[in-house]
């Protein structure tokens, strides 16, 4: 692929069994990319893009698990939840299963709530399940390249397994990838961005620290890489539901920066391009062993 070439997979559906099937590559790594994480803003956005996510989010009364507050220790949280489904033990599914649980029992709607929830909503935890879902495709595609048959297969049941950790039973998960993107697609009509959501959100969008404060010339520019980053990983509904621009310069911008990130990442150890899932689940026992919080 060129630098000049575009990269527009965000906005493909996240099953799409018609590319797959015209043969894509293979062969890619079992675990997950670290590259990722740099998906990781927009795929938040997307998950509280859905208001009951949002709200609860948003009006959370776990301290230690505010986003807004502690960006750093929420994502640890964040992306052991990712390794932990998809390649942990059963013991660490059962004590993280029980950390998360435990947090959220404290989030839930008010009578002040402009909308109901509840953490355990098995609706939302679907939903959530599904952002990261696109989100493991996406990475995929714009780092690996399109799966083919047997990677797409294998993709899909991480997918169910991160929308299945917690109350969502597999019932409930699309039957195949072409249901998903069905249930994507009717999903999106549930989607909305308000004016309170989108204020919390744009800190996260341009992956803004709290309480860390950047000289101006170094700040801008590197929210301005952040944004540009976050954006080009939001498929163009996102966008639109937090008011970010984005046109054929800044396609052209992200698509050269993802270039570069591909190549590097393709000539990497495998423990490096996988680094920091492959040690997180080290972390955990740890945690574990230690006595110390795993949320």
């Amino acid at each position: 692929m060129t630098v000049s070439e575009p990269v527009r997979q965000v906005d493909s559906p996240a099953g799409s069994p018609e590319a797959a099937a015209r043969g894509g590559r293979g062969g890619a790594d079992d675990g997950m990319l670290g590259l990722g994480l740099l998906a990781g803003p927009a795929n938040v956005i997307m998950q509280l893009a859905r208001p009951g996510v949002g709200y609860g989010v948003l009006e959370s009364r776990v301290e230690s698990g505010r986003i807004d507050r502690h960006p750093i220790k929420r994502a640890r949280t964040t992306f052991t939840y990712l390794a932990v489904s998809t390649s942990g033990t059963a013991e660490q599914k059962a004590a993280f299963r029980r950390a998360v649980n435990g947090a959220h029992a404290q989030v839930f709607s008010t009578d002040e709530s402009p909308v109901k929830y509840h953490a355990f909503d098995k609706d939302l935890q679907l939903w959530v399940g599904a952002c990261l879902y696109k989100g493991v495709v996406d990475v995929h595609r714009i780092f690996g390249g399109e799966p083919d048959e047997d990677t797409a297969d294998r993709l899909y049941l991480q997918g169910r397994a991160l929308a299945t950790m917690l109350q969502v039973p597999e019932s409930m998960w699309p039957a195949d990838r072409a249901a998903f993107d069905r249930y994507w697609q009717k999903s999106l009509d549930e989607v909305h961005i308000d004016d309170t959501v989108r204020e919390f959100l744009h800190p996260i969008a341009l992956s803004r620290l709290q309480g860390l404060t950047l000289p101006g010339p170094l700040r801008r520019h590197t929210e301005g890489l952040a944004l540009l980053i976050t954006t080009g990983f939001l498929p163009q509904r996102f966008r639109d539901e937090m008011r970010l621009s984005w046109g054929p310069e800044q396609q052209r911008r992200f698509d050269r920066l993802m270039t570069v990130l591909r190549t590097v990442n393709r000539i990497s150890p495998r423990v490096v391009r996988e680094f920091p899932f492959n040690v997180l689940l080290k972390d955990l026992d740890w945690r574990i062993r230690t006595g110390r919080p795993l949320v």
